[in-house]
């Protein structure tokens, strides 16, 4: 059984900082494109950065220089530490794998999320 367990949120000031975590179990995890996903309310879940197999990340604009994702393949997990947050960070996070080889090509799973608020 896939499951991904997002924890680390919370609520923190302006200008603080966070970090997320992910743990997944029951896949093959160093062959998972990993990500981290946000949705706020009231609006469409929105990409928030990317880390392939070999750990190149790649980030949307509006965190770019704020946030950084990582992975540990030996620990099976994705984190996201985010700083200098801002009140439209406020969302709820969710952390996917997306299948990258031949094998797994098309598997997309999801966690529940963690919800980050952003408020002083």
């Amino acid at each position: 059984q896939v499951q991904l367990v997002e924890s680390g949120g919370g609520l923190v000031q302006p200008g603080g900082s966070l970090r997320l975590s992910c743990a997944a179990s029951g896949i093959s995890f160093s062959t998972y494109i990993m990500g981290w996903y946000r949705q706020a309310p009231g609006k469409q879940r929105e990409l928030v950065a990317t880390v392939t197999n070999d750990g190149t990340p790649n980030y949307v604009d509006v965190v770019k220089g704020r946030f950084t994702i990582s992975r540990d393949n030996a620990k099976r997990t994705v984190d996201l530490q985010m700083n200098s947050l801002k009140p439209e960070d406020t969302a709820v996070y969710y952390c996917n794998a997306k299948g990258s080889t031949v094998w797994n090509r098309g598997m997309d799973y999801w966690g529940k999320g963690t919800l980050v608020t952003v408020s002083s």
